[in-house]
């Protein structure tokens, strides 16, 4: 029978930890990641599977950590990290990576997770579990039909009482911020929220500015973005090189991803009990030839630069092996595409297996050499650590001064915390600047407020985490996004608490599901819309909306269906977290209003819609999903995802999916 594991109990227990494992970066390396915010990371440096058990080694090889690894399955690609799997104990090199095995959950913040993964449990669905959901969806129909025959809006942010938060009312339009200005929720706080109705910028109706694009606005280029006061506020991308756009240069049909991530039954049945190890990957590129690793790796940094990205922070799981490889080939690979684009140096100290301050300092120094290594104008080093509190001021104090005196290095100190509530203080002598890992929930996001505020009071800069969504197959737990209200709403967080820089968390960390980078199933959708929130960061002003797009969004299956495969592990909502609901949302950027038709399954409507950003949620149904504006009776821009809705699958996944009507991607 299938089970599912008590989300309070999970190996990462947090929003944003990483998965478990303190050896690989999967399943056991979140679980220390915010030993109360995130749970997960640490997986992934520990073993990438269920628990962060290491795959069977294999003669003839060493890990990464410098054990000897078995021979490798044939269907392996030579070096692989085993630091990419789910756990932080790392896992042995496979292909191309470095431990996707694991779900790389960081430990959130507010939640207790312990510090280290525990073995895998689980406790049966009730029989009530079926029922309830069931139970709740004919309620809220009731509730909703009532609202409506009074007049009243239900508001989806009012109320929320401890625990889940409730979630959004079905059907009813979810504008992104008060038309009038007055008013506001704590997750879009009045002066941040994007303008709405008569208070838009827009330009003719139904017209684009020349050229066109794919965005609803145009993108200001690089001299307005990394130049004055633009240039100071800094958004950086997490980097996690056990998922790079291709580990073995075949075709997406039969490549690693494929064969030995997506498929259940991949890498030997290793994650057969959670389904497969990832839900979703990178957009696929074809095979190059070359040194193709590079190339994909220049791709990258072009596509990050190209939607006002500064930077990647460079999650430096390992001090050798294919991900320290990986590592230094980026940061050739950013330097030689865009000098301006900067890597600012993030040791994980879940995973990187070291008590020796002079160790780290030469592994800085090392890849601190660099062009591409962040520094600020006054030359100093960046190094923000990942869960800088696994050691000591004391023993950060030693890295920090033989850095100094053996290489001739002066460093600014940015340590990310899993707590900075209970640390923060203690490293302010020593630090630069601070950052937290962060929660993948939009409820909750009000403590960055605090955060932001006690950062800035000792004279400290503060990079606030900007996230998507998180669902960990192999930890057995997942967060409730709500569509694109967690990006919404802690891009939201950054803008209006007045954060010095921004980390999206995570650019490419597939195992945990919160990937802005263009994927399979998400195209440019999350990426493009951090543009639009980026701009606003960045410049201090919302861009103006020139042409009409529509970001379409949605699970391919329900919250409460169990898998009707194998699977035995499936995932639970973590503590905290929203409510969960199943809804399909048009985000809608118009230049002026317009009617927007709606298909979702066999539903259809038309709805009204004002100039400028607006939401709206539709229950979702079996079947596709489509949009499409219509304006003085002429059809216009139009979504439709790929993928669609059934009320059962094989395997369990939540992570929602994304289309643009800007991109064909």
């Amino acid at each position: 029978m299938t089970e599912r594991r008590n989300a309070d109990d999970s190996t990462g227990g947090g929003t944003g930890g990483r998965s478990g494992g303190e050896a690989d970066r999967g399943t056991e390396a979140g679980a220390d990641r915010k030993a109360d915010r995130r749970p997960g990371r640490a997986a992934h440096r520990a073993g990438r599977g269920t628990g962060g058990a290491r795959r069977t080694e294999m003669p003839g090889t060493h890990g990464v950590d410098g054990t000897v690894r078995g021979a490798r399955r044939a269907d392996e690609p030579a070096n692989r990290d085993v630091d990419g799997t789910a756990g932080r104990g790392r896992r042995e090199e496979v292909p191309g990576d470095g431990g996707v095995d694991g779900a790389t959950g960081r430990a959130r913040r507010g939640h207790d997770v312990p510090s280290r993964p525990l073995p895998h449990r689980h406790r049966r669905r009730s029989g009530f579990r079926g029922r309830r959901p069931l139970l709740l969806l004919v309620c809220g129909f009731l509730l909703v039909g009532v609202c409506a025959a009074t007049g009243i809006a239900w508001d989806p942010f009012a109320g929320g009482s401890e625990g889940k938060a409730p979630a959004a009312a079905i059907g009813t339009p979810w504008y992104v911020g008060p038309v009038d200005g007055t008013t506001g929720t704590p997750e879009q706080p009045v002066g941040s929220t994007p303008p709405t109705g008569d208070a838009t910028p827009t330009a003719e109706p139904g017209t684009a500015a020349p050229g066109g694009g794919p965005l609803p606005f145009d993108l200001p280029g690089p001299a307005a973005l990394r130049s004055g006061a633009a240039g100071r506020k800094l958004v950086f991308a997490h980097y996690f090189t056990p998922y790079p756009l291709s580990l073995d240069n075949e075709s997406a049909d039969k490549d690693y991803y494929t064969r030995n991530y997506l498929d259940p039954a991949g890498e030997n049945g290793k994650h057969g009990a959670y389904g497969g190890l990832l839900r979703d990957r990178p957009l696929p590129v074809p095979p190059r030839g070359g040194d193709w690793e590079y190339a994909n790796l220049q791709q990258e940094v072009r596509t990050a630069a190209a939607a006002g990205i500064d930077g990647f922070t460079l999650d430096l799981l390992s001090l050798t092996g294919k991900n320290r490889e990986r590592a230094e080939k980026l940061m050739a690979a950013a330097h030689a595409t865009d000098p301006g684009f900067k890597i600012m140096l993030m040791p994980d100290m879940t995973s990187l297996g070291t008590d020796d301050p002079a160790v780290l300092a030469g592994a800085i120094a090392e890849l601190g050499a660099a062009p591409a290594a962040h520094r600020l104008p006054d030359g100093r080093l960046v190094v923000s650590p990942f869960k800088a509190e696994a050691k000591s001021v004391g023993w950060w104090s030693r890295t920090l001064e033989i850095l100094r005196t053996r290489h001739g290095i002066r460093t600014a100190f940015v340590p990310l915390f899993l707590d900075f509530g209970a640390h923060g203080a203690e490293f302010a002598p020593i630090s630069h600047g601070f950052s937290e890992w962060g929660s993948r929930s939009y409820v909750g996001q009000e403590s960055s407020t605090r955060d932001v505020r006690r950062a800035h009071d000792m004279g400290k800069v503060w990079m606030q985490p900007v996230s998507v969504q998180d669902a960990r197959p192999n930890q057995g737990v997942y967060d409730e996004a709500g569509n694109t209200a967690t990006l919404r709403a802690t891009w939201t967080r950054a803008i209006e608490d007045g954060a010095d820089w921004v980390q999206l968390t995570t650019w490419n960390d597939y195992s945990e599901g919160s990937q802005f980078a263009p994927s399979l199933h998400n195209g440019h959708t999350y990426l493009d819309l951090s543009s639009y929130y980026l701009t606003r960061f960045k410049t201090g002003g919302w861009p103006k909306i020139v042409r009409d797009t529509l970001y379409l969004t949605a699970r391919t299956q329900f919250a409460a269906a169990d898998p009707t495969g194998p699977q035995s592990l499936v995932m639970s909502l973590r503590k905290g977290s929203a409510a969960p609901r199943d809804t399909v949302e048009v985000l809608s950027f118009l230049a002026g209003p317009a009617s927007v038709r709606t298909t979702v399954g066999s539903a259809k409507d038309t709805r009204e819609a004002p100039a400028g950003l607006h939401s709206e949620l539709l229950p979702l149904k079996p079947g596709t999903s489509a949009a499409q504006v219509v304006r003085d009776g002429k059809p216009g821009a139009a979504v439709e995802l790929a993928y669609r809705a059934d009320r059962s699958a094989a395997v369990q996944d939540l992570q929602y999916y994304g289309a643009t009507s800007g991109r064909n991607d």
